[in-house]
């Protein structure tokens, strides 16, 4: 836990304060992700390269490591000049002010200096009129102190952002008059001129948050050589005095490596190591940290160190009970909850896995023993954990990406050898408790998928050189992925690695093969077609589109018809969008309610979209549901407005199964469900089974529990029920005229007051089918001479003839018969 364990909690927006001088390692993040930071003169001990920064920062974000930023102290000193002072008196009205006269690359000029070591004979840096000094946020100007000019100014390393040192100007042992001073550094101290790159991370991609991942993948793209990790193998010199073991109910710990080393020096860090902490942003605290915080950031290998003097009996593996109480190295204490990894001895806990050590357990100057930790910590357990007690470390950020599970066994034999090279001591055997994942997988790489899923032509003996070269293996066609890369899971994901190392600059716009004759095939399937015409239509008619959740709460969904456990989420965004929806009138119903709430009293809504009747796969319909509410307009003088009616919902419904292909003949029928006026609504039927839609007025009593004040009609058609047509063909059918003059006539029939009026219209149209082109309702009446119960339907018949005009014989035949059969279906007798 890279003592990551120690470290690193983001620095904003309140760091705590470093104790005991140890600071906490710092790192940023990105829009794209995490910010990872190397040097050139680091990544050059992975990868053998020639390759100029530009062209390392160009590769790298062609790969998809896109680089954030570059900081190369080089151009920033590049303006800064070697000059020599040849004299140095006091400034006549300043005691701690010297007059001196140097010698720069354009002659001799005089310079007012107030630092203690200003004096005649030294070698310094100098910043000319015009040159920017970024630690003072300055660009120099020819000034006058006292009365007397100043042309420039000698540098201490702070100005300079080198360092904090700032007690005096820079004395350098040599140098030559008027060299830039970033090429005396280049020469005599590289390390301060080395480039600094950032990059930013996607979370799909853990192996990128080592140095040497980076150079792989440049390697691969061929810009140097990969160097090859030493293996390491430190013998143990005597056996491990601390035991580990990992309970079974640890699931976030499959395996855990410690060690012993014994007769340590801990202290300050070799300067090396120091300075390639620093480019990055880290703060050196003492050796041991500053290892473990090396091999986080070198190889993506977080590890912990804990000062084995200071643990009390073995050390156990396992997840919290609960309420134990961690001081972390964060300066903060942590209440631990059920289920989150914990490392403890017989004293309690002193870790949390893959997150953060303890203070009680932290190593300092006086450490002479040290246990050394390297482990592997599930993902998902990791991040729970981490976000629950919103700790933000170095090693959680690896852990919860995933790092290469195979990289514990090395990575403390390199720790250990580090460790032993630098702060003496020995090391004890290893201890091992679990065993590591085996997630061994191959997939076969097809090469000639490259040129279909990417549009790339690219040889196949380059395709398996690339991924040779990103650590696949092969056995055969069957390419074994490398166990640093888990977000390889397919055969297309080797091609993408394959594009992506190729360029996907490379990729060249190739227009699509046109048909050498005829049309082409339409790409919309019939319902989509049908769900494209259905939107068009609707808003056509006048209606707003709404795009709701497929979620409502359990009490619409109830109301609809639904609300069951098949159709319960197992983890809802909120309370309010638990269950699938049954229908879409609760979603167009509660936009209906807010729009209400805020003034607007008058809406027309749709929506096309699925509706559920069970949480397996297959049980959903689309739907087109339309709604009106309120007025067909605004107040009118004239009576123009009026409140809409089931007859508004049943003639949209009707030109929009007419748009989308539905048969112009339906029957029209009662038994709607539920949420429907119980005498107010109707089927849109091709028989009794077959329902295109249903249109009507929404029951009262569903409107007051969805706080909709009424009136409110609606429909919602059936897509999906709509006959496919026979023909496909794209022509359209003959025009049929006919030259023969049509003949119409009225009847009033008298009928129980029950009958509904579309059985009279269907036993009228029955009575000769070749003969009546339509049947109209064109009057009801009630009362008057009627008897209590009865009613008189007035209809007009439409008579047209096809092979000779009618006469009145013809027309007096066709209406007996139009009579016999309308009093034969409803009971009723012809009207006086």
């Amino acid at each position: 836990m890279a003592n990551a364990h120690r470290a690193s909690a983001v620095p904003c927006p309140f760091p705590p304060a470093p104790r005991c001088g140890k600071a906490l390692p710092q790192w940023t993040t990105t829009a794209g992700g995490f910010a990872m930071k190397f040097t050139l003169s680091w990544l050059k001990e992975h990868l053998d390269t020639r390759a100029s920064v530009d062209d390392i920062t160009e590769a790298l974000t062609d790969l998809g490591l896109e680089v954030e930023g570059v900081e190369n102290p080089a151009e920033t000193l590049s303006a800064f000049t070697i000059g020599k002072v040849i004299a140095a008196e006091k400034h006549p009205d300043a005691d701690k002010l010297n007059l001196c006269r140097v010698l720069t690359g354009s002659g001799e000029t005089q310079i007012i200096c107030g630092a203690p070591n200003a004096r005649a004979g030294i070698t310094v840096v100098v910043a000319s009129p015009g040159t920017y000094v970024p630690g003072i946020d300055t660009t120099i100007q020819v000034g006058r102190i006292r009365g007397i000019e100043s042309h420039g100014m000698m540098c201490s390393e702070r100005e300079m952002e080198l360092s904090e040192e700032h007690d005096g100007i820079i004395e350098l042992p040599s140098g030559e008059v008027g060299q830039t001073f970033a090429d005396w550094l280049a020469k005599n101290d590289p390390a301060k001129v080395d480039p600094v790159i950032e990059i930013a991370i996607t979370p799909n991609r853990p192996d990128a948050l080592g140095v040497h991942g980076i150079a792989r993948d440049l390697a691969a793209r061929g810009l140097g050589r990969l160097k090859p990790l030493a293996e390491v193998t430190v013998p143990g010199a005597f056996p491990c005095p601390i035991t580990v073991t990992i309970d079974d109910t640890a699931e976030g710990c499959p395996v855990f490596y410690g060690r012993v080393i014994r007769g340590v020096k801990n202290g300050p860090s070799p300067q090396w190591l120091q300075h390639r902490l620093k480019a990055i942003g880290l703060r050196p605290i003492s050796f041991l940290v500053d290892v473990t915080n090396f091999f986080t950031f070198d190889r993506n290998r977080p590890l912990h160190v804990f000062d084995a003097d200071k643990l009390t009996g073995a050390l156990r593996v396992h997840a919290a009970a609960g309420g134990e109480t961690l001081d972390a190295l964060d300066e903060r204490t942590y209440t631990l909850t059920p289920g989150m990894t914990a490392i403890s001895d017989d004293a309690g806990v002193q870790s949390l896995g893959g997150i953060m050590g303890g203070t009680a357990t932290g190593v300092s100057d006086d450490t002479v023993n040290v246990f050394v930790e390297s482990a592997y910590f599930d993902t998902v357990r990791t991040a729970y954990t981490g976000r629950a007690l919103k700790i933000n470390s170095d090693a959680r950020y690896r852990f919860e990406r995933g790092i290469d599970p195979a990289s514990a066994a090395p990575g403390i034999e390199a720790a250990a050898r580090m460790i032993i090279d630098i702060a003496g001591g020995e090391a004890s055997d290893v201890v091992v408790a679990g065993s590591a994942p085996n997630v061994a997988r191959a997939y076969k790489l097809d090469t000639d998928r490259v040129v279909s899923l990417v549009g790339m032509d690219i040889p196949a003996d380059t395709q398996r050189a690339t991924l040779t070269a990103l650590g696949f293996t092969f056995d055969g066609d069957m390419a074994n992925v490398p166990s640093w890369r888990p977000d390889v899971l397919g055969e297309a994901d080797l091609v993408e690695e394959v594009a992506r190392v190729a360029s996907l600059t490379r990729l060249q716009g190739i227009p699509m093969p046109r048909p050498t004759a005829g049309v082409p095939a339409p790409i919309l399937s019939p319902m989509q077609k049908r769900e494209q015409i259905a939107r068009r239509t609707t808003a056509e008619l006048g209606y707003n589109e709404c795009v709701t959740y497929s979620f409502v709460d359990q009490g619409s969904a109830a109301l609809f018809g639904g609300g069951d456990d098949a159709t319960r989420l197992a983890n809802p965004i909120s309370a309010d969008l638990s269950h699938m929806r049954p229908h879409l009138l609760p979603g167009l119903l509660q936009a209906a309610a807010r729009n209400q709430a805020r003034g607007f009293a008058d809406l027309a809504l749709f929506e096309c979209g699925a509706a559920f009747q069970g949480g397996e796969p297959g049980e959903q319909h689309l739907q087109v549901c339309g709604l009106l509410v309120g007025r067909t307009g605004p107040k009118d003088v004239h009576g123009a407005s009026r409140a809409v009616d089931i007859f508004d919902a049943k003639a949209d419904a009707e030109a929009v199964l007419a748009a989308i292909g539905a048969p112009a003949k339906m029957q029209i029928l009662r038994g709607a469900e539920g949420w429907w006026h119980p005498g107010r609504h109707g089927r849109l039927c091709l028989g009794p089974k077959k329902v295109l839609g249903v249109f009507g007025e929404i029951h009262p009593g569903v409107l007051t529990e969805m706080g909709v004040k009424g009136p409110a009609v609606g429909f919602v058609l059936y897509p999906e029920q709509i006959p496919l047509p026979r023909s496909r063909g794209a022509s359209r059918p003959a025009l049929v005229a006919n030259d023969l003059q049509a003949v119409e006539r009225d009847f009033a029939f008298v009928v129980d007051a029950d009958v509904a009026a579309q059985d009279l219209v269907n036993a009228a149209a029955g009575a000769d089918k070749a003969l009546i082109d339509d049947v109209r309702v064109f009057d009801e009446f009630i009362g008057g001479s009627l008897g209590e119960g009865q009613k008189s339907l007035a209809i007009t018949v439409r008579l047209q003839p096809t092979d000779a005009t009618l006469t009145e014989k013809d027309i007096e035949a066709v209406a007996a018969r139009i009579v016999q059969k309308v009093e034969k279906a409803t009971g009723g007798s012809l009207r006086g």
